[in-house]
C-alpha cells in the first residue's frame, strides 16, 4: 500500500510527466506515435493533480481563454450542421476535438511540470541537443551524400538533416535561437577576447547551417529570429551584424560549394517571386482566399480545404487583383494552404481568423512579460521561438500538426514558465532556467 501511495504521489506523478515531456523532441524528431504518447500522459497526470487540488486558475488565463475560443468555434465549425457545407462527420469532427491536448499540454508546462529551474533546464537542453543533431546530420549528408539512415539530399537539392523529406529546414530554424542564444550571450558577456570570438563563431557556424540546409522558410526564419535577437540584447549586436554576413557570404559561395542549394534558395526564390500568383504559392493562396471568401462566416471546417480545394468554382482567381484563374496542374491545391492565416479562414470564416489572430497575441503578450524590463537571453530566445511560429508572412505545415506545433508548443509552454508564476501568488521566480 505504501509503495502504491508513493507512485501516486504528486512529486512522482510530475517527474513522470517531466520525463513524458523530455521525450517528446525524440518523437518528434524520429517517432511522432511517441510525441503524441507523451503528450497525452502528460495531459492526463496534469489534469489528475489539477482535480486533486482543485486547482484551475491555469485555465482562467486569457491566452487559455483565447485559444479555447478559437478551438470551440473551429469545433462548431467542423461540425455538420443542417444546409451547411464542412469537411465531414468522422475525420474532420475527430482532429478539430483532439486540438485541445496541444492547449492543455502548454498550460501543463507552465503551471506544473516546469515549475522547478532544473526542469526547464532540462528541456531547454532537450530542444538545443535536438538542433544539434539536425545540424550534424545536415553536415554529413552535405560531405558524405548521405544521413546516418543513408538518406541523400532531396531532389530539390535541400538537405534533409536526419529526416527522409525535406523536414529540417524548418525545424532548425525554428530551435537555432533557442539553442544557440543562451551559450552564444554566456560567451560573449565574458571578459577575453577568445571567449568572443567563440561566441561569434557558434552564431556565424549556426547561421551558416541554415544557408546550407537549402530551405527557404528555415533560412528566413533563422535570419528573422537573428535581427530580433540583435534588437532585445545589445551584447550579441555586433556578433548578429557578423552572422548576417556570414549568411551573406555562404549564400554568395554556393554556387561553388553548393550548388542545389544556390539553385533553391536563389534560382527557384527568384522564378516564383517575379510569377508568385502563379506559383505554387501563389495558386494555393489564391485558392484559400477565394475558399475563404465563399463561406465567410463559417469556413469549410477542419481539412475543408483539403475536401473542397478542388471544386471548379474556387478556381477562378481575384479580377480585383489582377490574379489570374488557378489550376490544378500548377500546385493549386494540396492537403492544407500551407499558411496558417490562410487555414484558419478556410477552416472557419474570417471570425476563425479573428480569433485565431487574437490567440496568437495574447501568447506573444504572455511570452513577452517582464522582457523588456530583464534582458535574460532564456527568455528573449524563448519570445523569437514562438514569433517564428506565429509570424504570418510564411509557408508553413498544416496547424497544427506535430511536424511543427510540436516545437511550438514545447517552446510556448517553456516561455510561459520562464519566470513561473506561482499559483494564487503574484511573487515571481527570481532563479532562472
Amino acid at each position: 500500500m505504501n509503495r502504491v501511495m508513493r507512485l501516486l504521489s504528486p512529486k512522482f506523478m510530475r517527474q513522470i510527466a517531466l520525463l513524458a515531456t523530455l521525450l517528446v523532441p525524440l518523437g518528434l524528431l524520429h517517432a511522432f506515435v511517441l510525441a503524441e504518447i507523451c503528450i497525452a500522459d502528460t495531459d492526463i497526470l496534469f489534469l489528475v493533480e489539477s482535480g486533486r487540488t482543485r486547482n484551475f486558475t491555469w485555465a482562467r488565463q486569457p491566452w487559455f481563454i483565447a485559444a479555447l475560443i478559437w478551438w470551440g468555434w473551429l469545433v462548431l465549425c467542423t461540425l455538420p450542421w443542417p444546409g451547411v457545407t464542412t469537411a465531414g462527420w468522422v475525420m474532420g469532427v475527430v482532429q478539430a476535438l483532439v486540438i485541445i491536448r496541444l492547449l492543455v499540454f502548454a498550460a501543463a508546462l507552465q503551471s506544473w511540470v516546469l515549475t522547478t529551474p532544473a526542469a526547464r533546464r532540462a528541456l531547454w537542453l532537450a530542444l538545443a541537443l535536438s538542433m544539434l543533431w539536425i545540424g550534424l546530420e545536415s553536415w554529413q549528408q552535405y560531405f558524405t551524400g548521405t544521413n546516418i539512415f543513408g538518406n541523400p539530399r532531396w531532389s530539390d537539392g535541400s538537405l534533409t538533416g536526419p529526416f527522409w523529406k525535406p523536414r529540417a529546414g524548418a525545424a532548425y530554424g525554428h530551435l537555432i535561437i533557442v539553442a544557440v542564444l543562451v551559450p552564444a550571450t554566456a560567451l560573449l558577456t565574458r571578459p577575453g577576447r577568445a571567449w568572443q570570438i567563440a561566441g561569434m563563431g557558434l552564431m556565424a557556424l549556426a547561421v551558416a547551417t541554415s544557408i546550407l540546409i537549402g530551405q527557404r522558410m528555415g533560412a528566413a526564419f533563422t535570419l528573422f529570429s537573428l535581427a530580433l535577437a540583435g534588437l532585445l540584447l545589445k551584447p550579441l549586436r555586433r556578433a548578429t551584424a557578423i552572422a548576417f554576413v556570414t549568411a551573406a557570404l555562404v549564400l554568395l559561395a554556393t554556387p561553388l560549394i553548393s550548388p542545389p542549394t544556390h539553385a533553391k534558395l536563389v534560382n527557384e526564390t527568384a522564378t516564383n517571386m517575379d510569377h508568385f500568383s502563379q506559383s505554387p504559392y501563389g495558386e494555393l493562396y489564391t485558392r484559400a482566399t477565394i475558399m475563404g471568401l465563399a463561406s465567410p462566416w463559417h469556413g469549410w471546417g477542419y481539412n475543408g480545404f483539403r475536401e473542397f480545394c478542388p471544386q471548379d468554382r474556387f478556381g477562378g482567381g481575384i479580377p480585383a487583383l489582377h490574379i489570374p484563374p488557378t489550376q490544378i496542374g500548377l500546385g493549386a491545391c494540396n492537403l492544407h494552404p500551407h499558411n496558417f492565416y490562410l487555414q484558419a479562414l478556410t477552416d472557419a470564416g474570417f471570425p476563425g481568423l479573428a480569433l485565431f489572430i487574437i490567440m496568437n497575441l495574447t501568447w506573444l503578450a504572455a511570452a513577452w512579460r517582464g522582457i523588456w524590463r530583464q534582458r535574460d537571453a532564456l527568455r528573449v530566445a524563448l519570445f523569437i521561438g514562438v514569433a517564428t511560429f506565429v509570424w504570418p508572412i510564411a509557408s508553413t505545415d498544416e496547424y497544427p500538426t506535430l511536424y511543427a506545433s510540436g516545437w511550438f508548443f514545447l517552446m510556448l509552454g517553456l516561455s510561459l514558465a520562464v519566470p513561473y508564476m506561482k499559483p494564487n501568488s503574484t511573487e515571481l521566480e527570481t532563479e532562472h532556467a
